[in-house]
């Protein structure tokens, strides 16, 4: 292929691939040498002018940081004595093949460095002059060399992450096919079965290829329809949703059902545990699950706290109490938030549960989401569960009831037989150091109350110094920006 400038330059040799050059040489007649070795030395990134044998005569380095990485002092060596030891043998064909016309091959070597890694630079010869001298004109491949590098690493990192991948799915896969338990892999969106496992098969007595597709509802009677749906729903917006009693269709038996929500490629799925009621394996059985649904069904509040104070769960009339929407919205958040005096009801019926196990009769109010405040009884009491205790408590509301003694407004939050059920459970400074705490906070907040929130004349109606009344503030986190914080007096 032939290809013709305007100014009649020629360069041909694309098609062989030999490299391409002027077919009017004469046109540079006029550059003298130092012209000549001014180009060179600009355009190659390193530049060695060798007599016949090889023995570098000058040399031009374009770049000083290369210069400082190949080193100096090498002018009147040999260039083959320059490289590493597995280069000496392309440099030597690099002399002998040199020409006087540039080489179409490039040899790539390897320069021993002064800072550490070997240079890789890529060289051509021309041979020139009536005495044989060769110029070698070379390129830095550092770039390339520490682009390969990365892309060679990378490639290494991706084949090692790909098979971890595919020995954890296997390991699962095995998990998956070898479990005891019916397990079921949903579309979210569509309710409908992706994947079944052989105990799903064998448990709704249906082949593994036909539950594949199958609407998850369609599984189940039709008493439990509406407790799949539920189901299903509370599983999608919660990570987790244990333990939910459903009866199969076909009198395949009654179940419970435990699901978990995930994300593969975008798409949300759903995990579901089917276990069998009355299997030895499992700790639930029929009369378990009649209890769970008495639980469910019973009118009076019921609440089950970890000892960190947080809702584990609750029944449907604890959240008509609060007047939260579903269980989800409860759980996970502290009992304080709803239940008793801020700072104070809560941490003192926790020590007497911590301390005795049980408490009958504490007496405080429940706030609901809406801004109500009910009067409320609690019955609580603490079990082991794992490695922490956990607490049940039984609330009831009690609304107006004579013969109450009442300060300010305010009910008194324990009655002559509570305090008389404590005597001898807990020490008399507990008892006198709780009492008076909360007859403090109520007698400031009904002054509060009667002084339209005048502190100077509550303080005056109470018989206090400002400073001590502020002191009491913000130890019952009356005050602005109040904590609470609860030091001793």
């Amino acid at each position: 292929m032939i290809l013709k400038s305007r100014g009649g330059l020629v360069v041909d040799g694309a098609r062989s691939g030999s490299p391409a050059r002027f077919a009017a040489p004469e046109l540079l007649r006029g550059l003298d040498p130092e012209a000549v070795g001014s180009l060179l030395a600009a355009t190659a990134d390193v530049t060695f002018v060798l007599d016949g044998g090889g023995t570098i005569l000058d040399a031009a380095i374009a770049e000083a940081d290369l210069a400082g990485s190949m080193g100096s002092e090498w002018i009147g060596k040999r260039l083959v004595d320059t490289v590493t030891i597995e280069s000496r043998a392309k440099i030597e064909e690099l002399i002998r093949d040199s020409s006087p016309r540039l080489s179409a091959r490039g040899r790539q070597v390897n320069h021993p460095s002064a800072r550490g890694a070997d240079i890789p630079i890529r060289y051509r010869a021309l041979r020139f002059g009536e005495d044989g001298r060769i110029v070698a004109v070379g390129r830095d491949l550092r770039q390339m060399a520490a682009l390969q590098q990365r892309l060679v690493e990378a490639q290494q990192e991706m084949e090692r992450e790909y098979t971890r991948i595919r020995n954890a799915e296997k390991r699962y896969r095995l998990l998956y096919q070898l479990a005891s338990e019916a397990v079921l892999i949903l579309d979210s969106g569509t309710a409908r079965i992706v994947e079944a496992n052989p105990a799903a098969a064998i448990l709704l007595g249906v082949e593994p290829k036909k539950l594949a597709g199958r609407d998850f509802e369609d599984l189940f009677a039709d008493s439990s329809r509406q407790t799949t749906r539920s189901f299903l729903a509370a599983t999608r917006v919660a990570p987790r949703v244990d333990r939910v009693h459903a009866q199969l269709g076909h009198d395949h038996g009654d179940v419970l059902m435990t699901g978990s929500s995930y994300r593969q490629d975008g798409v949300a799925h759903l995990v579901v545990l089917l276990s069998r009621l009355g299997d030895a394996s499992l700790a639930a059985s029929a009369d378990d699950a009649n209890i769970l649904r008495l639980v469910e069904a019973i009118p009076e509040a019921l609440v089950v706290v970890a000892e960190d104070g947080r809702i584990m769960t609750a029944n449907a009339a604890f959240l008509d109490l609060v007047q939260a929407t579903t269980v989800v919205q409860a759980r996970g958040e502290s009992i304080e938030r709803w239940i008793g005096r801020p700072g104070v009801d809560i941490d003192v019926l926790f020590s007497n549960l911590r301390a005795h196990g049980s408490v009958r009769i504490f007496s405080t109010v429940a706030r609901g989401e809406l801004g109500t405040v009910e009067d409320v009884e609690i019955v609580a009491a603490s079990a082991v569960g794992g490695a922490t205790p956990i607490y049940g408590l039984a609330i009831r509301a009690t609304g107006w009831r004579g013969g109450r003694e009442r300060l300010g407004g305010r009910e008194l939050p324990r009655t002559v037989e509570q305090f008389t059920e404590l005597v001898g459970r807990v020490p008399m400074k507990n008892l006198v150091r709780e009492t008076t705490d909360l007859i403090e906070r109520l007698c400031i907040e009904a002054a509060l109350e009667l002084t339209r929130e005048n502190r100077a004349s509550a303080a005056e109606m109470l018989g206090l110094s400002r400073q001590a009344f502020y002191v009491k503030l913000r130890r019952y986190g009356l005050a602005d920006g109040g904590d609470g914080d609860g030091q001793e007096r």
